[in-house]
């Protein structure tokens, strides 16, 4: 049977007697404004939860140990600055800190790490990093963002921002830093075009920083959402364990 570590809480020398063998998770977030309701901390919040209990329920059945690096709690959140706030790395300086982290794990002998991505602007810098620390450290990388596990039929694809489906699960994990929900009197329209991804400040000024309802938001409908999203990712890591 498979452990699963904090690498946080983990003597150097034990760690140095698991990594050549195990898969590392970086749980890759963000430290930026959620709208007037939820806390700065959000992203890496809830990917460290997810993180976290996605190991522990995978640990008995990965064929290898399953170690948790500390959250990288800044993300590229740029687009957010004007809202306040908001702490933000460039993408080129994230991708530096997640490929000096990679550069770090190989040194010491790890082989297989997963990048657990919590925030919608990192997606391009973990799919980088991932690549670049393949060829750069002979590693194997796993990029993996954690919305794209939830299920969300009958609902958007694309959960949004710092609305119901985020406000819910924080709710679950730290209802004391939810602050009040005022009704939105009306939900501003976010434009899509299928199968693009559209970048625009004036999409996030027209929206105030934050998606749908977040006063629909139950704590109880935050937990199922968080269960479900760690089962969905213990059963990733299983099967990346097998492969990596």
């Amino acid at each position: 049977m498979s452990i699963a570590l904090r690498w946080s809480e983990t003597d150097r020398d034990r760690l140095r007697r698991h990594l050549p063998g195990a898969v590392v998770i970086i749980p890759v977030g963000a430290t930026e404004q959620h709208g007037p309701h939820l806390p700065t901390s959000t992203d890496a919040l809830i990917t460290a939860a997810i993180a976290d209990g996605a190991a522990t329920a995978a640990a008995g059945r990965s064929d290898r140990p399953l170690i948790v690096a500390p959250a990288i709690d800044w993300g590229a959140s740029d687009h957010h600055l004007p809202y306040g706030g908001t702490l933000s790395l460039s993408p080129e300086t994230l991708l530096a800190v997640i490929c000096d982290l990679l550069r770090s794990i190989a040194a010491q002998g790890g082989r297989r790490v997963v990048l657990l991505n919590g925030h919608g602007g990192n997606v391009g810098v973990c799919h980088a990093a991932a690549a670049a620390g393949s060829t750069r450290f002979d590693l194997s990388v796993a990029h993996l963002d954690y919305w794209r596990l939830a299920d969300t039929e009958g609902e958007p694809p694309v959960p949004g921002h710092a609305g119901e489906f985020e406000t819910s699960m924080v709710l679950a994990l730290r209802p004391d830093l939810v602050g009040p929900r005022a009704p939105r009197p009306q939900v501003p329209e976010v434009v899509t075009v299928q199968g693009v991804d559209l970048h625009s400040d004036a999409v996030w000024r027209r929206i105030d920083g934050f998606t749908d309802r977040p006063e629909l938001a139950q704590a109880d409908e935050g937990k199922r959402r968080l269960e479900d999203l760690v089962g969905r990712a213990a059963d990733r890591l299983v099967e990346l364990a097998g492969v990596l």
